[in-house]
C-alpha cells in the first residue's frame, strides 16, 4: 500500500498601497458618489 501525501503552504500578503495609489482610489470614490447623487437627483425628478 502507497500513501502519497503532499502538504501545501500558501501565505498570502497584502500589498502596501503606495500614497499615489490611495489619492487615486479617494479621487474615483468622490467621482462615484458625484455619479451617484446625480443619479438620485434624476430619479427623484422623474417621479
Amino acid at each position: 500500500m502507497t500513501l502519497n501525501i503532499i502538504f501545501f503552504t500558501l501565505t498570502i500578503k497584502r500589498k502596501k498601497a503606495t500614497k499615489e495609489e490611495l489619492v487615486h482610489e479617494e479621487r474615483v470614490k468622490e467621482i462615484f458618489e458625484a455619479h451617484r447623487e446625480r443619479q438620485v437627483s434624476y430619479m427623484n425628478n422623474q417621479l
